[in-house]
């Protein structure tokens, strides 16, 4: 089964409790080529009000990037979340877009080591 959808053929009423993992393989679904490896647990509390559902969300884990700086790896923590009704018109509610968007945004615009932890052959060239 893919990562974050939620069948709404036989979906009761009311609250409805889903939990996710996913791994790179997820970003690279999405042509995202930064993300080496990822980690991500999603929980959902969806609740089903017939021509709408509603959808809380809350992610956690980590990814890992190429640092800004060095290029080695670097892993980042993070942990975010949505809140979300939608209007769905199949029998499939996919959240994919919306965690992987929650989960890019979340992320630090400039992705380096904390000072003195960057690859010291590559500071040296930088640094000359």
């Amino acid at each position: 089964m893919q990562p974050f959808i939620v069948n709404l053929k036989g979906l009761s009423r009311g609250e409805s409790h889903f939990e996710w993992e996913a791994g790179a393989e997820f970003f690279e679904s999405f042509g995202n080529e930064d993300i080496l490896d990822a980690q991500v647990k999603a929980e959902a509390t969806v609740v089903n009000k017939g021509a709408r559902i509603e959808v809380n969300c809350s992610l956690e884990g980590s990814v890992t990037v190429p640092c800004d700086r060095c290029l080695d790896d670097l892993k980042l923590e993070f942990s975010t979340g949505f809140e979300e009704t939608y209007l769905p018109e199949g029998t499939e509610l996919d959240l994919g877009q919306d965690v992987y968007d929650f989960v890019c945004t979340s992320l630090p615009i400039v992705r380096v080591h904390p000072d003195g932890e960057c690859n010291e052959d590559t500071i040296k060239y930088l640094s000359k």
